[in-house]
């Protein structure tokens, strides 16, 4: 499942993301959703979240419901 819809994502959800630092290389990052920043429905890139740990990126993968 790709991350592009908003309502496929809630906070305690596993997924990967992609950094903004880790664009260009396309390295996944791992972890638990804590908020979700786009307010948007739909992201052509992928919804932008917070993990657990702080780090923001965007969701490429969700890999747990």
């Amino acid at each position: 499942m790709n991350g592009q819809n908003r309502k496929d994502i809630h906070p305690g959800l596993v997924v990967n993301i992609i950094l903004k630092k880790d664009q260009r290389t396309g390295v996944k990052t791992r972890g638990i959703v804590k908020d979700i920043l786009t307010n948007s429905s739909h992201h052509p890139h992928g919804i932008k979240v917070r993990l657990m740990d702080g780090q923001i990126g965007r969701v490429c993968d969700i890999l747990q419901k």
